[in-house]
C-alpha cells in the first residue's frame, strides 16, 4: 500500500506545478512592481511558503492517519485541496489580471478558507490543526504586503 504522506505530497506537488504557470510577461509585470521600503525580507518569502506547504502536507497526513477513510476526513482533504488551489492561484491570477487588488482579495479569502479548515481539523486531530498555524500566521502578512503595494503602484497598475 502506498503511504498517505506520499499520496498527499504528490497531489500537493502536482497541484502546485499545474497552477503556477507564469509567462515571461507576467514575471516582468510582477518584478516591476514597487515594494514598500520596509519589505526587507522578500528574499525569504519563497522559503516561508515552502515551509508552510510542508506544514500543510504534514497536517493533512496526520489527519488522514488519525481518521482514515471516514467521510469527514475525505471532506477535510477536499478542504486542504481548496486551500492549496487558492494559495497557488494568488500569483498567476494576480499577474494575469495585472491587479494587486485581486491578489489582496485572493490572499484574504485564502486566510478565511484556512481558518475554516483549521476550525474543522482541530476537533479531529489537534496536532494536525497545529500544523496549520504557520499558514494562519503568515497569510495575513502576505496579504497585507500585497495591499500595501497597491498605493505604490496605483499609477502604473491597478
Amino acid at each position: 500500500m502506498v503511504p498517505a504522506w506520499l499520496i498527499i505530497g504528490t497531489v500537493a506537488f502536482v497541484v502546485a506545478w499545474l497552477l503556477n504557470r507564469l509567462s515571461p510577461r507576467d514575471i516582468r509585470w510582477f518584478n516591476r512592481l514597487r515594494r514598500p521600503n520596509w519589505l526587507t525580507f522578500e528574499w525569504a518569502i519563497p522559503w516561508i511558503w515552502i515551509s508552510i506547504f510542508i506544514c500543510c502536507a504534514i497536517s493533512a497526513t496526520l489527519l488522514w492517519q488519525d481518521a482514515p477513510h471516514e467521510g469527514r476526513t475525505w471532506a477535510l482533504m477536499l478542504g486542504y485541496l481548496v486551500l492549496e488551489i487558492f494559495v497557488m492561484a494568488y500569483t498567476p491570477v494576480m499577474c494575469k489580471f495585472r491587479s494587486l487588488k485581486i491578489g489582496t482579495f485572493i490572499g484574504g479569502t485564502g486566510f478565511f478558507i484556512g481558518l475554516a479548515l483549521a476550525i474543522c481539523v482541530f476537533p479531529v486531530s489537534a496536532i494536525a490543526g497545529k500544523f496549520l498555524i504557520p499558514y494562519l500566521l503568515w497569510s495575513p502578512i502576505g496579504t497585507y504586503v500585497t495591499w500595501a503595494m497597491i498605493p505604490l503602484n496605483s499609477r502604473d497598475f491597478n
